[in-house]
C-alpha cells in the first residue's frame, strides 16, 4: 500500500515530521517497508531558459543552445526538435545523474562542439514516457530554481505492508484514522456531497445475493473523458500507477484513497441492463488485462443481455471499458462477498487492486458515500449530468456487540491502561462504547471478533513497547530440560556435521514435480502453490541440496559440502531427516597429491557412519545392504540397516540421470539419514557411564582368507566378530588382494582378556572359531 505524505495530510491534520509518522506506523502494526522521495533524485536539476538556438555545423538534427540556469549562459548541444530560443525547461548541469539510465553528466564534445550538461525530457527524469522533446515549462517559471521544489515533487512516498486482517487500512483514510488514534494528529472530516441527479437510475440488479448482496449504480451523461488533472495524475504516478484517462483514474484514486473499489461502464457498449449473477460453466470474459478467462458456476459476473462484462469484484471486461469517445457512463459501486472473491481469484490466478480489497472485506456501509464521491469527481473533472441512483439488494450490515471488561487489557495484554484511555482509543478508531462497556465495532472492521481483538486494538495504539518485561517466577531446584529427545538428537547431529566441515543449508519444503519424480514423486501436491516450481511437498531433502550445489558450482565453488536437517513428506508420515551432499574436489591438485580427486561412495559411507555414531546409533551392529533406490547409482550405493527392515541411512553416488537434471557436472556423493528411525537410548538421566579401561593388554591377530568373489567384506567381518563375542571386541578388513581370479581379504581381530591373560591354547581355540565362522561363508585360511 503506497501513498504520498501530502495525500496522507488530506485526511490527517498533523504537524508531525515524516520520521515521526514512519515510526508511529510501524509501532501500531502498519509496518513501513520503505520511504522514497522522488524529488531527491532530481535535486541537481534546475529550471533553465534557452537564450539562443543555432544549428550545429556538423549535424542537421543538432542545435547549439545558450542556456541560463541562474549562473549565466552555458553552451549545450541538444537534439530535441522543440528546442528553441525562449523555451523554459529543465537543465542538468555536469555532475548530475540522469535518473532514467544512471548516466553522470559531464562536459563533453559532441561532433566537435563542447556541451555542458543537457536539457531533459520527461522520460529521462522518469516523470513520464514522452521522449519526443525536452520538457516545456510555463514562461514565468523561476529560472535557476530547483525543478523538484518548484514542481512539488518533494513529496515522500510511504510504502506500508498491510496484513490481511486490516482491510480498513487498504485506503489512505484508514491509515490516517489509525495515526490520529495514536496521537499524531486529528482525522479530518470526510466531505460527501450526495448527487441526487435527475430521472431514473441505471437498470442494474443482483441475482446472486451470496456473491453480490448489493449493487448500487448511478449514471452520468454527456461526459468528456480526457486526461486527468495534474494533481490526480501526479498522485497515481507517485504510487506506481500509470494515468490512463480521467474516468479510469477517478476509480483508481477512490480505490486507494478510501479503500472503495469502483467500476465505470461505457453505456454505449451495453445491451440492456446490468445483472450480477453466477457464471455458467464455460463462460468466458476478455478482461481489461487483455487475457481471456474461463469461468465456472462458483464465480460472480456482471452481464448484460448479450455479454459477460466483468469478473465481479476482481476485474472489468475490455468490451465495456471506457475510452476517449465515451460520453455516457454507469458508475458501479457494489459489495462482493470476501470468501467468493478469494476463491474466484485463486481459481483464475488473477489478482488486482479490487480483489485485494474485496477479499479482505470493504466497508458495506460505504456504498452510498462511495458512489456519491465518485460521481462528484466525474462531474467535476469530466462534466455531464447525473441520473438517479439505483440500489439493488442490501449490504450485510449486521451489527456485532461485545461486552468488554477494561481489566482485560492488563490480564490478557500485559499492560495496565486506564479505562477512560481505553474508551478514547476505541472511539477514535470508530468503535461505539456505551456506559456499561458494550462495544460495537465499526462496519469497516470486519476483523474484530471478540474481546481479545478489542484488547489488541487498545494495546497496539497505547504501544506494545510499553508492556513491562516481567520475569517468570523461578522454580526452586534444578530446572527441568525443555528440549525433547528429538530436538536433542538434531542438535547433536547438526554439531557433528558442522564439525566435519559441512556447511548447513536451508532449502524450500516445496519443490517441482520434475524434481520430485526421481525420488518417488511427491505424495502431497499443493492446491494453491506459490509457483509451478514449488508445487509438491518434498519426498527427499536431496533435490534442494542438489539445486544449491549447482548454484554454488556455477559461481566458482570447487568443492561443495552441504547438509540440511528438515522434514521429508512421505505418504505415511513426515520423516525427520538429515541429508548431505559432497561434490567437486575432495582434494585439490598439488605437487604431492597430483591431480584433483573427487568424492566417491566410500566418502559418503564414512560420513553416514560418523553422523550415526554422533546420533547414538549402534554403528557396530549395522548391516550394509544393496542399492538404495532409483535415484542412486547402481553398484555405487547402499543402505545401512539395523536388521533387514529398519533403514537408518542411504548413501552412495547419486544417479547421473538425476545430477544431469540439476545441471551438475561430475559425481555427487550423498547421504540421507532417517533420524526418526534411530533407536532412542533406554537409559534416562545425565550421568555418564564410568570410565573403566581394561586392566590387561589387548591381543591382535591377523587372518588372511581366500574368499569367493561375491562375498561382501561386511559379511565376513560380522561372521568373524560373532565367532567369540566374549573375547573378540573388534574386527576390520585392512587389506584386499586379487590375482588370477582369487580374492584375499586380511582381517585384523582384537582380543581383550578380562580376568587373566590368554594362554596359547585359548588363543588357538579362538582362532579355530574364527576360521570356522569364515568357512561357513566359503572363505578359507590362506596358506
Amino acid at each position: 500500500m503506497k501513498f504520498t505524505l501530502s495525500w496522507l495530510k488530506d485526511h490527517l491534520e498533523t504537524s508531525a515530521a515524516l520520521d515521526e509518522i514512519v515510526v508511529a506506523l510501524t509501532r501500531i502494526g502498519l509496518e513501513v517497508e520503505g520511504v522514497d522521495n522522488p524529488g531527491a533524485k532530481l535535486a541537481a536539476f534546475r529550471i533553465a531558459k534557452v537564450l539562443t538556438a543555432e544549428r550545429h555545423p556538423q549535424a542537421d538534427k543538432l542545435q547549439i543552445l545558450s542556456v541560463d540556469a541562474g549562473d549565466g549562459p552555458l553552451q549545450v548541444v541538444c537534439g530535441a526538435p522543440n528546442a528553441r530560443a525562449g523555451l523554459v525547461g529543465v537543465f542538468g548541469a555536469p555532475g548530475a545523474t540522469v535518473p532514467a539510465n544512471g548516466m553522470v553528466l559531464k562536459v563533453a564534445a559532441i561532433r566537435g562542439v563542447e556541451s555542458n550538461g543537457m536539457m531533459c525530457s520527461t522520460r529521462e527524469l522518469e516523470l513520464g514516457d514522452d521522449h519526443d522533446g525536452i520538457i516545456e515549462l510555463a514562461a514565468d517559471a523561476p529560472v535557476g530554481a530547483t525543478y523538484a521544489e518548484w514542481a512539488g515533487l518533494n513529496d515522500p512516498v510511504i510504502d506500508v505492508a498491510i496484513t490481511p486482517n486490516r482491510q480498513d487500512c487498504m485506503g489512505v483514510r484508514g491509515i490516517a484514522r489509525d495515526l490520529a488514534a495514536a496521537g499524531l494528529g486529528t482525522l479530518k472530516p470526510l466531505t460527501v456531497e450526495p448527487v441526487e441527479g435527475g430521472g431514473p437510475g441505471p437498470d442494474v440488479r443482483t441475482e446472486d445475493p451470496a456473491g453480490c448482496p448489493a449493487f448500487y449504480a448511478q449514471g452520468v451523461t454527456g461526459v468528456v473523458n480526457g486526461s486527468a488533472p495534474e494533481w490526480l495524475a501526479k498522485r497515481l504516478r507517485a504510487i506506481g500507477q500509470k494515468p490512463i484517462s480521467a474516468l479510469v483514474d477517478i476509480t483508481n484514486y477512490v480505490t486507494v484513497d478510501l479503500g472503495r473499489p469502483l467500476h465505470v461502464y461505457d453505456k454505449a457498449t451495453l445491451t440492456g441492463g446490468l445483472v450480477a449473477r453466477k457464471a455458467t460453466s464455460g463462460e468466458t470474459v476478455l478482461a481489461l488485462n487483455g487475457k481471456t478467462y474461463t469461468l465456472d458456476e462458483s464465480m460472480t459476473v456482471i452481464v448484460d443481455e448479450a455479454h459477460v462484462h466483468d469478473i465481479g469484484g476482481i476485474m472489468g471486461g475490455e468490451q465495456s471499458g471506457v475510452s476517449e469517445t465515451t460520453t455516457d457512463v454507469i458508475i458501479e459501486c457494489a459489495f462482493f462477498d470476501p470468501d467468493h472473491i478469494a476463491r474466484t481469484g485463486q481459481k483464475l490466478q488473477l489478482t488486482s487492486d479490487a480483489r485485494q480489497r474485496f477479499e479482505r472485506g470493504v466497508d458495506p456501509a460505504f456504498l452510498d458515500d462511495g458512489l456519491a464521491i465518485a460521481t462528484r469527481l466525474v462531474l467535476d473533472l469530466c462534466g455531464g449530468t447525473a441520473t438517479g441512483i439505483t440500489r439493488a439488494g442490501e449490504p450485510p450490515l449486521g451489527k456485532r456487540n461485545y461486552a468488554y471488561d477494561p481489566t482485560r487489557a492488563e490480564t490478557l495484554g500485559g499492560l495496565a491502561v486506564a479505562p477512560e484511555r481505553q474508551r478514547a482509543i476505541l472511539e477514535s478508531l470508530g468503535f461505539t462504547v456505551t456506559d456499561d462497556w458494550q462495544v460495537t465495532p465499526p462496519t469497516w472492521r470486519r476483523d474484530v471478533d471478540g474481546t481479545a481483538d478489542l484488547v489488541e486494538e487498545v494495546i497496539r495504539i497505547e504501544g506494545i513497547d510499553n508492556i513491562p518485561s516481567t520475569p517468570l517466577a523461578r522454580i526452586p531446584g534444578v530446572a527441568t530440560p525443555t528440549a525433547t529427545p528429538e530436538q536433542k538428537l538434531e542438535r547433536r547431529v547438526r554439531r557433528a556435521a558442522a564439525a566435519r566441515g559441512l556447511d548447513e543449508a536451508v532449502t524450500w519444503s516445496f519443490i517441482s514435480e520434475a524434481e520430485a519424480a526421481p525420488f518417488g514423486g511427491g505424495a502431497f501436491s499443493l492446491a494453491n502453490p506459490i509457483s509451478e516450481d514449488l508445487k509438491v511437498m518434498r519426498p527427499s531433502l536431496l533435490p534442494g541440496l542438489l539445486s544449491a550445489a549447482a548454484r554454488n558450482a556455477k559461481r566458482g565453488a570447487s568443492s561443495v559440502r552441504l547438509f540440511e536437517i528438515g522434514r521429508r513428506y512421505l505418504a505415511d508420515k513426515e520423516r525427520a531427516t538429515l541429508a548431505l551432499i559432497l561434490t567437486g574436489e575432495r582434494r585439490t591438485r598439488g605437487w604431492q597429491s597430483g591431480k584433483p580427486q573427487g568424492f566417491d561412495a566410500f566418502d559418503a559411507k564414512a560420513e553416514a557412519l560418523a553422523l550415526l555414531a554422533a546420533a547414538g546409533a549402534p554403528v557396530e551392529n549395522l548391516q550394509v545392504f544393496g542399492e538404495a533406490g532409483d535415484a542412486w547409482h547402481p553398484g555405487q550405493s547402499g543402505t545401512l540397516r539395523l536388521g533387514p527392515k529398519t533403514v537408518l541411512a542411504a548413501f552412495g553416488i547419486v544417479h547421473p540421470r538425476v545430477t544431469n537434471a540439476f545441471d551438475l557436472d561430475g559425481s555427487v556423493a550423498a547421504v540421507e539419514l532417517s533420524l526418526d528411525a534411530i533407536p532412542a537410548k533406554r537409559s534416562a538421566g545425565f550421568t555418564r557411564p564410568a570410565y573403566t579401561p581394561p586392566a590387561l593388554q589387548a591381543v591382535r591377530r591377523d587372518f588372511a582368507f581366500l574368499v569367493p568373489p561375491a562375498l561382501a567384506a561386511d559379511a565376513l567381518v560380522r561372521a568373524v566378530k560373532g565367532a567369540d563375542k566374549a573375547a573378540i571386541v573388534s574386527a576390520r578388513v585392512f587389506d584386499v588382494f586379487a590375482k588370477d581370479g582369487e580374492t584375499s581379504m586380511a582381517v585384523e581381530v582384537m582380543l581383550q582378556p578380562t580376568e587373566r591373560a590368554f594362554v596359547e591354547a585359548e588363543l588357538k581355540a579362538i582362532a579355530d572359531k574364527v576360521v570356522a565362522a569364515a568357512g561357513k561363508l566359503g572363505a578359507s585360511l590362506r596358506g
